[in-house]
């Protein structure tokens, strides 16, 4: 008879070791700067939507409130992935402990199903503001408005929340995340007992860089697609600037 080898589930404090990319080391500190430069920008354009939008009582509308909105779902998303991994490209470090992986991953999904639902929600203000121009501001009220915003983020906390309630606590057998940021497939492929798993394989470092283009590319253009195109955002942010850098008399 041959011998099985069953493995056993771990015991917590789990710490988990993300793969992340195969780079040289030489590399690490040029791909640490690419990555600072593309959080510094999605930091800085979301930062500069959300405070003309916050200061400006005159963009206090529905449709910039919703681009408000959609601006802080960037930054949870780049926030969540972006610093650990530019830790990664210049220590080298890929050691994350088992709370901080679900808290990780329960950000980047919610994130992922966030920016669904907001972008929702925009498409049916612009659906009233087109059918029904003249009954616009009666439909799309302050309390409505408040409504659309939470019931577009409870959507996606409860659908996150469910998904991960289920999940977190399936015995796991190893701790190797094959990934370069935490999520819930990631980490249900470590599990003792089988799950489905419908992966389509590539090579491994163009699989991760797909999936990375898809929370670091969105938040930095977003801010350009749906804010700074807007006329009246674009001048509202440059007389908020202009009052800064105005000399005092």
């Amino acid at each position: 008879m041959e011998n099985v080898t069953v493995a056993m589930p771990l015991k917590q404090p789990i710490v988990f070791e993300v793969e992340g990319f195969h780079v040289p080391e030489d590399q690490g500190p040029l791909l640490f700067f690419l990555a600072l430069l593309n959080y510094t920008v999605v930091l800085l354009a979301n930062g500069v939507v959300l405070g003309a939008i916050v200061l400006d009582r005159a963009l206090h509308r529905p449709m910039y409130v919703m681009i408000c909105n959609l601006a802080a779902c960037d930054l949870l998303g780049a926030t969540a992935v972006l610093p650990r991994l530019m830790l990664h490209f210049l220590t080298g470090h890929k050691r994350i402990p088992y709370a901080l992986a679900i808290a990780q991953g329960f950000s980047v999904h919610t994130y992922g199903v966030a920016v669904q639902t907001i972008l929702a929600v925009m498409a049916y203000d612009r659906l009233i503001a087109v059918c029904e121009p003249l009954r616009y501001q009666a439909i799309m009220t302050p309390a409505r408005l408040l409504s659309c915003c939470v019931l577009a983020w409870l959507a996606a906390l409860l659908c996150i929340g469910v998904l991960f309630g289920l999940n977190v606590g399936t015995p796991l057998c190893g701790n190797i995340i094959q990934h370069i940021f935490c999520s819930n497939r990631s980490i249900l492929n470590l599990a003792c007992s089988p799950t489905p798993i419908n992966n389509i394989y590539v090579s491994k470092n163009l699989k991760k860089f797909f999936g990375i283009m898809l929370i670091i590319v969105p938040p930095a253009v977003n801010p350009i697609i749906y804010g700074l195109v807007s006329k009246e955002l674009r001048s509202s942010i440059i007389r908020l600037f202009s009052k800064q850098i105005k000399p005092k008399e």
